[in-house]
């Protein structure tokens, strides 16, 4: 979308609004007809591990991790008894490995003592396992089991739906409180794919690309009060560094 054709104001529905969550929607799910997890595993133990060591890391790296890791620990047995120094170097590269491999061997000898070596199926349960939250546990509900008892609020979740007008929190298990307020709950699995690959194409974190966003009409950040757009701002920012360069 050409700049030159976005509206000097924010003219949408009224943000958080169902019919400004209803547009919202169903312009990502066209955007991003094959948005899902893009972690990969073949269990419900392999997803949990995948979205532990994704804390602080991007999927790609850990997929590149776990294409190992999972051949070398094959069972839950494998990973509540690994070495711990072993382990710390194999998943060294997801970042924060010390901690990472402690909760990893942490949860794997609960799993034995308490769940019967296997994943649990319910938020109350995921939740006493060291080192998962929330957004951890409701990923592998969703997305291991098809259970759906809330909303995966990550980076990008947090940040679009601040952008959006869907939550003023910075609080993540708030703003899942303030999404499954206003989302109806046969999307809430879906919104969190659709957020992250949204947010990861175009509405990034550092230099949000505006002037591409499909979404703009719909985005009241897209627009400051003196009318200009961020994207305008942006390019005007750009033109003026290199001016004085």
């Amino acid at each position: 979308m050409s700049t030159a054709n976005l509206p000097p104001t924010y003219q949408g529905p009224a943000p958080g609004s169902p019919e400004h969550v209803r547009a919202v929607i169903a312009e990502l799910r066209r955007l991003y007809p094959d948005a899902k997890c893009t972690l990969n595993y073949e269990n419900p133990l392999q997803l949990l591990i995948a979205v532990q060591l994704s804390a602080q890391c991007t999927d790609e790296r850990v997929n590149e991790v776990t294409a190992q890791l999972f051949r070398k620990y094959r069972t839950v047995e494998d990973f509540a008894n690994a070495n711990p120094e072993e382990l710390e170097q194999d998943i060294k590269p997801t970042g924060f490995y010390r901690n990472k491999a402690r909760n990893l061997r942490l949860t794997c000898q609960r799993l034995i003592t308490d769940y019967g070596g296997e994943v649990p199926r319910s938020m109350e349960a995921l939740l006493t396992l060291p080192g998962v939250a929330r957004k951890t546990a409701n990923v592998v509900l969703g997305n291991a089991f098809g259970i759906v008892e809330g909303i995966v609020v990550d980076t990008h979740v947090k940040r679009l739906a601040r952008r959006l007008g869907w939550t003023q929190s910075e609080d993540p298990e708030q703003i899942e409180r303030d999404l499954m307020r206003i989302v109806p709950r046969e999307d809430w699995l879906d919104l969190s794919h659709l957020l992250i690959f949204h947010g990861r194409a175009l509405c990034r974190a550092r230099d949000p690309r505006c002037e591409e966003c499909p979404l703009v009409p719909l985005c009241p950040s897209a627009f400051q009060a003196n009318g200009e757009t961020v994207a305008t701002k942006k390019r005007s920012r750009r033109t003026a560094a290199r001016q004085s360069s």
